[in-house]
């Protein structure tokens, strides 16, 4: 049999609230996978990170009145505990936020554009000038334009 090198992930929780049973089922089922995986002989990357991004993050830090990234360091100094208990055993655990991603993400990024594969067209997009941010779907409440149904 020919030896593999595997890289495997799972879902990267967002950091809006606590690890929950549904994590730790995909953390399991994958820990499994990789360590099947290395008595077979194959060099496995087991990787993970919490993802610092997104709406839901934002709006469980805003709640908390606290910034994101206070937000999402306590949640990521609880989940030691739940990966420990569950005996499971990520190579490497990351953020999304990390210099080193930003650093990929946006050589990805000029990569794909000096290809061509990027393209650019503009868009509507509701903003709040007090937060100066553009608001994502989940900050928009409002009746429905297409089915008038209300507090949408």
């Amino acid at each position: 049999m020919q030896k593999r090198q595997i890289f495997v992930t799972t879902a990267l929780p967002y950091a809006n609230g606590h690890f929950h049973i549904g994590h730790i089922m995909e953390y399991i089922q994958a820990d499994i996978w990789v360590r099947a995986q290395r008595m077979y002989g194959h060099t496995v990357h087991f990787v993970g990170a919490d993802d610092t991004h997104g709406a839901p993050m934002m709006i469980a830090a805003q709640k908390e009145g606290i910034t994101p990234q206070e937000f999402v360091a306590r949640i990521a100094a609880g989940r030691k505990q739940y990966l420990d208990g569950f005996h499971i055993k990520f190579d490497h655990w990351y953020s999304t936020d990390s210099e080193e991603n930003v650093e990929l993400s946006q050589d990805i990024y000029r990569r794909l554009k000096a290809a061509g594969l990027i393209y650019t067209k503009d868009i509507e997009q509701f903003y709040d000038p007090v937060k100066e941010m553009f608001l994502a779907d989940r900050f928009i409440k409002g009746t429905c334009p297409k089915c008038g149904a209300e507090d949408q």
